[in-house]
C-alpha cells in the first residue's frame, strides 16, 4: 500500500473511508471517459442524448464491490477487493460500458445469471468531476430476494433531469438460496443474511469512492421498492442502529414483507437444500460439500425449495430482532425519510381474483394462506376492523375489495405509516414524508383491470415504463404525454429529497407541495397522493390526510407483528 496516496479514517458507522489525493494519473481509453480509483480505472459510456436540463450522462456498469463470492466464500459475508493504490495509479483499463451480469435468479436455470454478481453501476453528469460533491441516490432493486436485476432499473433519466446535478447508482446483491442460505450449519460456518450484507458493502463502496464520479460520500440516499423497499427497512434498523448507517436518507416504496422463517423452517428449508445438492444435513460437513457442489447442484437446491421463502431472517448480528420489533423500540438509525405505497398493492398479493373472493369464509381464509402463523383470534378482530360492504358506512366496495385491502396493510401499507410514525415522533426527525401511489402501471392494468393501481405501478413511472418477466428480462414500454408529465414530477420529488432532504425543494414548477408526514403545527399525519393528470404538463396530485380508520388498523397490524412469534 502507498501510504503516500491513501489515508484512512473511520466512520461513526464503522465504516473505513478510503480518501485519495489528486495526484493519480488522468487515464485515456478509446472505449470513453475514465475514472480513475488507483485500485482499478473504468471507462464508461457517454453515448447517451443530451437533455433539456443539464448536460449528458455517463454510465460505467460492472464495477465490483466485492470480492466474487465463489467456493470457500459461497454462504459468507462479502470480502473486501484489495483497494490499495498500485503503481501510483497507473493501472489498466477495464470497459465499463455495460451492466454486468444477473445474480441467479429462481427459478434458477443453468447459464442464465451468475454467481460472480457483485458489481454496481453509476450514472453521473459527464461533466462532472471529483470535488463536485453532487448528491449521491443508490438504488436496490425488486425481487422478493429470489429474483430481479438492475438492467431493469435505468437511473439515466434520474441523473439527466435534475437541474443542479445527482449521482446515481444501483447494486447487485445474491438472491434466494444463494444470498439467504440459514440455519445452524450456516451460523456456526457463513454468514446469514449475506445478500443483505452484500448491500450495504456495496453502500460502503459508494462511500469510499463515489467522489471520484463527482459524488459526496456524505450525501447519500438509498431507495427500493417492494423487496427492495424492505431492504431500505432492514438497513435503517441494521444492528438495532447501534452502529448508524452510512447513507443520510431512505425512501422506501410499497415495504414488501412476507413472514419471517421461524428455526424449525430454516432447518427444513436446509435439509432440502442439501439433499437437493447431494450433500450432508448438518455441520461443517454440509457447508463444505454445498461450498465446494457444482453450480448445477446449487441450481437444483435453489429450486428445491418453495418460491421466495429462503429470504431475511433474524440473525442476532446485522438484524438482532424483527424489523416491526426494532423499530417499536426506536433501534434504528436516524435518517431522513420517505415511505409509501400504491393504492391497491394488496390487490397483487391478496390470493385470489373477484370472482374467488366474494364471502366473509374468503376474506377470513385466502389473504391469510401467506400468514399461517396468523391466530384465528387475530383474524376475528381484523374482520371487525375492515367491516363487510354491506356494513353501513363500510368503505369497502366488495369482499374483494375488503381482503385486498386487509392484504395490502399487512404486507405494504402500514410498515411506511409506522416507520413515518417513530422517525417523527421517537427520533425527532423532521425531513419525514409519506405518499400513496395512484396511478396504475398501464400495462399490468391492460392485463389485470380488477387490480387498479396494482404493485409496481410506482416504479413503471420511476423507470421509464419497466415491466419484468422472471428469467426473461426487462421491457420498457414508451409513455404517452400525461404518463410522461407524472413521471418528470416523480423523478423531481425523488431527487429533490435526495439533494436537499426535502421532495419539495427542488419540485417542478407545476408540481404542488409536498408536505412533511407530521409537524408540531398539525394534528394529522399528511401524504402526498401522486395521481396521473388529463393534460400534458400537469398532475392531479394532491395532499391529504391519513383517515383515523387506516391509522387504527395500522396500529393494530403493528402490535400484532411486535407480539407475534413470526413477524416481519
Amino acid at each position: 500500500m502507498q501510504l503516500a496516496n491513501l489515508a484512512l479514517f473511520v466512520l461513526s458507522a464503522g465504516v473505513v473511508r478510503a480518501t485519495q489525493d489528486a495526484s493519480l494519473p488522468q487515464l485515456q481509453s478509446p472505449l470513453g471517459p475514465v475514472v480513475n480509483l488507483g485500485y482499478a480505472a473504468f471507462a464508461g459510456n457517454s453515448t447517451s442524448p443530451t437533455g433539456e436540463l443539464s448536460g449528458p450522462v455517463t454510465f460505467f456498469g460492472n464495477i465490483p464491490f466485492a470480492q466474487p463470492p465463489l467456493g470457500n466464500l459461497r454462504f459468507r459475508a462479502p470480502q473486501p477487493l484489495d483497494e490499495s493504490i498500485k503503481n501510483g495509479g497507473n493501472v489498466p483499463v477495464s470497459d465499463a460500458r455495460n451492466f454486468g451480469p444477473a445474480c441467479i435468479q429462481q427459478p434458477a436455470v443453468v447459464g442464465v445469471g451468475s454467481e460472480d454478481c457483485l458489481q454496481l453501476n453509476v450514472w453521473k453528469p459527464s461533466n462532472a468531476t471529483e470535488g463536485d460533491n453532487l448528491p449521491v441516490v443508490v438504488y436496490i432493486y425488486v425481487g422478493g430476494f429470489f429474483a430481479g436485476t438492475t438492467q431493469g432499473f435505468p437511473m439515466y433519466d434520474w441523473v439527466n433531469q435534475h437541474p443542479n446535478g445527482i449521482v446515481a447508482v444501483s447494486m447487485s446483491y445474491r438472491l434466494n438460496t444463494l444470498g439467504f442460505l440459514s440455519g445452524s450449519a450456516v451460523r456456526a460456518n457463513g454468514d446469514e443474511n449475506a445478500g443483505l450484507l452484500d448491500q450495504r458493502a456495496a453502500i460502503e463502496w459508494v462511500q469510499r469512492h463515489i467522489s471520484k464520479f463527482g459524488g459526496n460520500p456524505d450525501e447519500i440516499t438509498i431507495d427500493g421498492e417492494s423487496a427492495g423497499g424492505a431492504s431500505v427497512v432492514m438497513q435503517v434498523v441494521a444492528y438495532g442502529g447501534a452502529q448508524g448507517a452510512p447513507f443520510k436518507r431512505a425512501i422506501a416504496q410499497s415495504i414488501g414483507f412476507g413472514p419471517t422463517a421461524n428455526s424449525a423452517q430454516m432447518e427444513m428449508y436446509f435439509g432440502n437444500i442439501t439433499d437437493a445438492a447431494g450433500c450432508p444435513n448438518t455441520g461443517e460437513a454440509a457447508m463444505t460439500c454445498l461450498r465446494s457442489a457444482s453450480i448445477g447442484a446449487i441450481v437444483s437446491a435453489i429450486n428445491h425449495v418453495p418460491l421466495g421463502m429462503v429470504s431475511p431472517v433474524v440473525d442476532g448480528k446485522f438484524l438482532p430482532d424483527f424489523p416491526s420489533r426494532l423499530i417499536a423500540s426506536g433501534n434504528f438509525s436516524t435518517v431522513d425519510f420517505i415511505g409509501g405505497h400504491c393504492t391497491n398493492d394488496g390487490r397483487t398479493f391478496v390470493g385470489g381474483s373477484p370472482s374467488q373472493i366474494t364471502t366473509e369464509e374468503d376474506v377470513a381464509t385466502i389473504p391469510f394462506k401467506r400468514w399461517p402463523g396468523v391466530t384465528n383470534s387475530t383474524i376475528q378482530q381484523a374482520l371487525k376492523l375492515y367491516p363487510s360492504p354491506d356494513t353501513p358506512g363500510s368503505p369497502f366496495t366488495s369482499q374483494y375489495d375488503r381482503a385486498a385491502t386487509m392484504a395490502g396493510d399487512i404486507i405494504f401499507t402500514c410498515m411506511d405509516y409506522f416507520l413515518s410514525e417513530q422517525m417523527s415522533t421517537v427520533k425527532g426527525v423532521e425531513d419525514v414524508f409519506a405518499f400513496r401511489w395512484n396511478a396504475p402501471d398501464p400495462v399490468l392494468l391492460a392485463a389485470a383491470p380488477y387490480e387498479g393501481t396494482m404493485h409496481t405501478s410506482d416504479i413503471y413511472f420511476l423507470f421509464d415504463g419497466t415491466n419484468s418477466a422472471m428469467n426473461a428480462g426487462f421491457t420498457f414500454t414508451p409513455f404517452n404525454t400525461t404518463e410522461a408529465s407524472l413521471s418528470a414530477a416523480a423523478i423531481a420529488y425523488w431527487t429533490s429529497f435526495t439533494a436537499t432532504g426535502d421532495p419539495s425543494a427542488e419540485k417542478l414548477a407545476s408540481s404542488p407541495a409536498w408536505s412533511p408526514f407530521a409537524t408540531a403545527e398539525q394534528s394529522n399525519r399528511m401524504r402526498i397522493v401522486l395521481t396521473e393528470g388529463t393534460t400534458s404538463g400537469t398532475t392531479a396530485s394532491v395532499m391529504e390526510a391519513l383517515t383515523p380508520e387506516h391509522i387504527e388498523r395500522c396500529q393494530f397490524w403493528m402490535q400484532a407483528n411486535v407480539t407475534a412469534q413470526t413477524t416481519i
